[in-house]
């Protein structure tokens, strides 16, 4: 963040949500780069967008009746398209890194490394094989679509707290770029989030489920803390994953 950033009054912009797409998305944008750490506030709004084009698709395929399986992998396929498998990434990085050193400085230089090892293609297959089942579960109840857009909205709320709670754990990189945003864009990313999920998945699902991705946030950030000494944009992206992880497994028990 810059003095002029850390010094002005919070204020939402309408271009900030161009910035966020342009962040956490691979969709064709303009966007400004000039307080990115103040746009985080709209980071549920990117969510909603990946999820709306991901639903298109599970809607199509339930249409042609392809099956709950085939759904699933569409479904996930679009997302990972859609985001450049960004979070992905940085699951598998941090699963190598935090598990693959013995010291911090270690467990960063492996993060950074960008060669996959062990750790991060377990984590990998492991997070694929609860998308996929947890969406066959929710395609074949019916409700995929507001689930996959309840899941990306509350997930991504998530960040921001990581951000704004933890240092960056290196000098440079994308999360010291970005920058530490202000909690009030933090809490207004949790406002929207909340909102946006009530208003799709309904009341009691939105409270469980942005519950189960609180606890996996801050227990995923303070593994962080304990093992690298802060955030890195690795991270952030794990933590969005697990975070779409608990709660779509929360919306799939609720369906069943």
């Amino acid at each position: 963040m810059t003095e002029q950033e850390k010094s002005a009054p919070f204020r939402p912009q309408a271009y900030d949500i161009a910035t966020t797409l342009a962040l956490l998305t691979r969709l064709p944008v303009r966007a400004k780069f000039d307080r990115t750490a103040q746009a985080v506030w709209a980071f549920p709004l990117a969510g909603l967008a990946v999820a709306l084009i991901a639903g298109a698709v599970a809607t199509i395929s339930i249409w042609l009746s392809l099956g709950a399986a085939t759904t699933s992998a569409l479904a996930i396929a679009t997302g990972v398209i859609i985001t450049g498998a960004m979070h992905e990434d940085g699951l598998a990085d941090s699963a190598d890194g935090l598990w693959g050193g013995w010291e911090p400085a270690r467990r960063l230089a492996i993060m950074r490394d960008s060669h996959i090892g062990t750790y991060g293609v377990l984590a990998l297959i492991l997070a694929m094989l609860i998308r996929f089942s947890t969406l066959s579960t929710l395609a074949h109840t019916g409700v995929i679509v507001p689930a996959l857009m309840g899941a990306a909205i509350l997930s991504r709320a998530v960040i921001p707290f990581t951000m704004a709670l933890l240092p960056p754990a290196r000098t440079d990189g994308l999360s010291v770029q970005t920058g530490r945003p202000p909690r009030r864009a933090a809490v207004l990313a949790a406002l929207i989030a909340l909102g946006l999920s009530w208003i799709v998945v309904g009341f009691v699902p939105t409270v469980l489920a942005a519950s189960a991705a609180t606890a996996i946030g801050f227990g995923v950030g303070a593994l962080a803390k304990a093992k690298i000494g802060g955030q890195t944009g690795d991270i952030l992206g794990a933590t969005q994953l697990i975070c779409e992880l608990a709660t779509l497994l929360t919306f799939a028990a609720l369906a069943t």
